[in-house]
């Protein structure tokens, strides 16, 4: 897939999804305090959830983009909410091929929908480090994932065509 069918997926989560997903986060099974952590965003887009995280307490957040639209939107958002360079950080990168990371408390995974590639993504992300102990995961796609090693599903929601499944990274990852 290149750059330019990246951009052809891109599909902002929804301000029904969002508002779940943080609800969903902060009360649901993974009971996460989002103040002071470190989030990543993979698949980015518009960066809406983790500009979200980062307006509700999160340390930093990281944004892995690929495609040129998304890296713009982003861009442009950073520069609209005046985020500092030391709070947010915009990587132009495919999430299934991420390379070493630092471990984030919390992942974000919205990957186009029905092709597989959130669970790429998040072997890729586990076996490269970009996920603490414990971390949280929350993916949204079509319908519910294959399973990733690694990985414990602790719930899974629709909200429309939007399956978001909640879950939490069973061990530290290599890396």
């Amino acid at each position: 897939m290149g750059a330019g069918d990246a951009d052809a997926h891109l599909r902002p989560t929804t301000d029904r999804v969002r508002e779940a997903v943080f609800n969903t986060l902060a009360h649901g099974p993974l009971a996460v305090d989002l103040e002071g952590a470190k989030v990543l965003d993979a698949f980015a887009g518009t960066g809406a959830l983790g500009w979200e995280a980062l307006s509700r307490g999160a340390a930093t957040a990281l944004f892995l983009e690929r495609g040129r639209a998304g890296l713009a939107l982003l861009r442009a958002n950073m520069a609209l909410l005046r985020v500092p360079p030391d709070t947010a950080r915009i990587v132009a990168r495919d999430a299934t091929r991420p390379g070493a990371g630092i471990p984030h408390d919390v992942v974000f995974l919205d990957p186009p929908y029905g092709r597989k590639l959130g669970e790429a993504a998040l072997a890729a992300l586990l076996s490269n480090g970009w996920l603490a102990p414990g971390a949280a995961v929350v993916w949204e796609d079509r319908g519910p994932p294959d399973p990733v090693a690694g990985l414990a599903v602790l719930d899974v929601r629709r909200y429309g065509d939007t399956t978001v499944t909640y879950a939490r990274a069973e061990a530290a990852a290599g890396g």
